[in-house]
């Protein structure tokens, strides 16, 4: 097996659930190899029953590496259990010490990643790994959520910003940021950076955007956040074509788990596209009555462009403004037959301090109940609420939250 031959790893958080002091001196050294420089791992004794543990009240990572002494009856048993409180997009690589071609067929059956015999050397652990994300028929990582104004000024890129750090830093997913208001854009301001114009470079080259280019135009914010901010210059002209942003979007799912788009309040032939192709749409409003009518269209414009996709959700923002008729938020919701996702009161002094300080909401007040809120927002949209007691049958929650079944057989 050569080094050059096995791919970096992307951004990605990985969990270790070791029995035997060989596998961890294996993953700590791995750990410290040049393609695993954009993981978070973490090593944990105990095997597959401390996963199970780990994880019943708790958000899974991207994957769960478990080693296993145990005979196959009782590895099968914990693995039925450990679905159910899989997250989707998972994925479990499985450590065993018996040569088994049963066992391994059956595991694969189930939606498990990767089987690897003991004992196990560096270089082969990380491919094992590498090859999850890099295979032809791998899923991309990245889940993309876009977020957009029904009017201007309703606060949609701050419940962006929000949102994404929370991803980040409550959830523990690498996080990107991206601003695509390039002359107004403010994820600097919000954020209190001056990053470099990331998304302008890749948004006038299309051509060459590729993984290696989105590393460089990032700009980190925090252990888990990075930005792709705009230039908020006025010095051109920011007209492009449908397909612009195609490149940083592909780009950005297949290294990234989480990537939150702030769309601009436009109606472009680009900014469609990019919100036909997220995989959660936010539309913000404001209770009045311009906000019902813009977001009722772009609700029922885009779920009827994404028939197989979720619907857009609705988040209502500046409610209860002094002395302001409004919607109340049942007849809002109602006539767009959308209940919201989320509601943030009216709080200038909160949102105020925030957005003149560079700030997140977390920051200024983390146990506020807009912070609880943007909490709620990025369990749902990330698919990782909390009430996942629920077991499946053995076959269909492993199948279904376990990810990808690739992966060679090391007992083979």
């Amino acid at each position: 097996m050569s080094e050059n031959t096995v791919a970096p790893l992307p951004h990605v958080a990985i969990q270790v659930f070791s029995e035997t002091s060989h596998v961890v001196a294996v993953v700590e050294e791995a750990a410290s190899d040049r393609r695993m420089a954009k993981v978070h791992l973490r090593i944990q004794a105990g095997g597959v029953a401390a996963a199970v543990e780990a994880y019943r009240d708790a958000p899974t990572p991207n994957v769960i590496v478990i080693e296993t002494t145990s005979d196959s009856r009782m590895l099968l048993e914990h693995l039925d259990e450990l679905a159910a409180y899989c997250d989707e997009g998972t994925r479990v690589v499985v450590i065993g010490h018996v040569n088994d071609v049963p066992l391994y067929r059956e595991l694969m059956r189930r939606g498990v990643s990767e089987y690897l015999v003991a004992p196990i050397n560096v270089l082969g652990f990380i491919q094992a790994l590498s090859e999850i994300f890099s295979s032809p028929t791998a899923k991309p990582v990245g889940r993309l959520i876009a977020v957009v104004g029904a009017k201007g000024g309703v606060g949609s890129s701050t419940i962006a910003h929000n949102l994404a750090s929370t991803i980040a830093t409550n959830l523990e997913v690498e996080t990107v940021c991206v601003d695509l208001d390039l002359p107004f854009g403010t994820v600097g301001l919000d954020f209190n950076q001056d990053p470099p114009q990331g998304i302008m470079e890749a948004a006038f080259d299309p051509d060459r955007v590729d993984a290696n280019m989105i590393e460089r135009l990032l700009s980190k914010c925090t252990p888990r956040l990075q930005l792709m901010a705009a230039p908020s210059s006025l010095d051109r002209i920011y007209d492009f074509g449908d397909q612009t942003f195609e490149p940083v979007t592909d780009a950005l799912r297949q290294t990234v788990p989480a990537i939150v788009f702030d769309v601009p309040h436009l109606w472009t032939g680009w900014s469609r596209n990019v919100l036909v192709r997220a995989d959660e749409i936010v539309v913000v409003a404001s209770p009045d009555l311009a906000n019902l009518r813009n977001a009722k269209n772009l609700i029922d414009t885009l779920t009827l462009a994404r028939p197989h996709d979720p619907k857009p959700r609705l988040v209502l923002n500046q409610v209860g403004v002094p002395k302001r008729p409004e919607i109340s938020s049942a007849e809002f919701s109602k006539a767009l037959d959308s209940p919201p996702l989320a509601t943030f009161a009216f709080d200038p002094n909160l949102f105020g301090t925030a957005n003149n300080n560079g700030q997140m909401i977390a920051e200024v007040q983390p146990k506020s109940k807009a912070q609880e809120s943007f909490l709620d927002m990025a369990k749902v949209l990330m698919s990782r609420q909390e009430a996942k007691s629920a077991k499946k049958s053995i076959l269909s929650a492993l199948r279904e939250k376990l990810g990808n079944r690739g992966g060679k057989s090391k007992a083979a």
